[in-house]
C-alpha cells in the first residue's frame, strides 16, 4: 500500500486535481450535469436513482476504509478520528441517502461512473494525506484538543446539519408519487436555491480547517467547482419555471448575500 502513496506520484495528483477542478468549474457553466432536475436521454443509458446514488457514493467510503485498515497508523487516535468524520459523511450518502430518494427520476450511467473515480481519488487523497504522508508528529493525540480540530469539527458540524436538513426540506416538498417542481422556502433555502450544496461545501471547509491539509484544501476546490455550476443551474430553472413568483424572492445560488 504504501507503494501507492508515493510522496511524488501523490503530490502530482494532487496538482492534477487542483487544476482540473478549474476547468470542471469553467465547464460545468456550459453543460449540466444530466440528473436529478436536469435529468435527459441524452445522458445515455440510467438506471433508478437510489441504485446510481449508491454505487456513485460506495467507492469513498470502502476506499478510505481499506486505506485506513492497511496503514500502519490505523490506530493513532487523530487520523482516526478525522478518518472516522470523512466515513460518517459517506455512510450517510451511501447507505442512507439514496434510501431516502423520493420520485422515479433515474441516473445516467457516465454521471455515475465518473462520480465512482472522483469519490475514489479523494477517498486516495484525504486517506493518503491522514494515514501515510502526513509528518508523523503532526497529528499526535494532542492534535484533537488543538483550536484548529476544534473550530473545524464545529464547521464540519453545522455544514453537515445544514445539509441534511435541506435534503429533508427538498424531499418534504412532495407527496408519493408526485413528480412536480416546488420552490423549497424554509431553512437557508429563504437565501440560497441549494442549501443543501452550501451545506456540503461548509462541510469540507470544516474539513480542510480541522485537518490543516492541502488535499483537504483540494477537496474543497473540487466540492465548490462542482456544486456551485449546478446551484447556478438550479437557480436558473427556478426561473424559467416560476418566473417573477421566483425572482422575486432575491435568492442567490449557493452562498447566502454573495453567490
Amino acid at each position: 500500500m504504501e507503494n501507492l502513496f508515493h510522496p511524488t506520484g501523490y503530490y502530482i495528483v494532487l496538482t492534477v486535481m487542483a487544476v482540473l477542478a478549474v476547468i470542471v468549474f469553467i465547464a460545468l457553466h456550459r453543460v449540466n450535469a444530466g440528473y436529478g432536475m436536469m435529468g435527459n436521454r441524452k445522458w445515455g443509458p440510467a438506471v433508478n436513482n437510489r441504485l446510481g446514488w449508491f454505487i456513485m457514493e460506495l467507492p469513498a467510503f470502502a476506499c478510505m476504509a481499506v486505506i485506513w485498515a492497511l496503514s500502519p497508523r490505523g490506530g493513532n487516535p487523530a487520523p482516526c478520528v478525522m478518518g472516522a468524520l470523512f466515513e460518517l459523511h459517506y455512510f450517510q450518502r451511501t447507505f442512507i441517502f439514496p434510501f431516502l430518494i423520493r420520485g422515479k427520476n433515474r441516473m445516467p450511467w457516465v454521471i455515475i461512473c465518473m462520480g465512482m473515480v472522483f469519490n475514489a481519488i479523494n477517498a486516495y487523497m484525504i486517506g493518503g494525506w491522514l494515514f501515510y504522508l502526513s509528518p508523523a508528529d503532526l497529528y499526535t493525540p494532542s492534535w484533537l484538543l488543538s483550536p484548529l480540530f476544534f473550530l473545524g469539527t464545529i464547521i464540519f458540524f453545522i455544514g453537515m446539519a445544514i445539509n441534511l436538513h435541506s435534503d429533508h426540506v427538498i424531499r418534504s416538498l412532495r407527496a408519493p408519487g408526485d413528480s412536480k417542481h416546488y420552490i423549497p422556502n424554509k431553512g437557508l433555502y429563504k437565501y440560497v436555491a441549494s442549501a443543501n450544496y452550501f451545506g456540503e461545501t461548509v462541510e469540507w471547509i470544516g474539513f480542510a480547517i480541522l485537518s490543516w491539509s492541502i488535499a483537504g484544501v483540494v477537496f474543497v476546490l473540487w466540492t465548490f467547482a462542482n456544486l456551485a455550476p449546478r446551484a447556478r443551474a438550479i437557480h436558473k430553472k427556478y426561473c424559467n419555471e416560476f418566473g417573477d413568483q421566483y425572482a422575486s424572492l432575491g435568492r442567490r445560488f449557493i452562498i447566502p448575500f454573495l453567490y
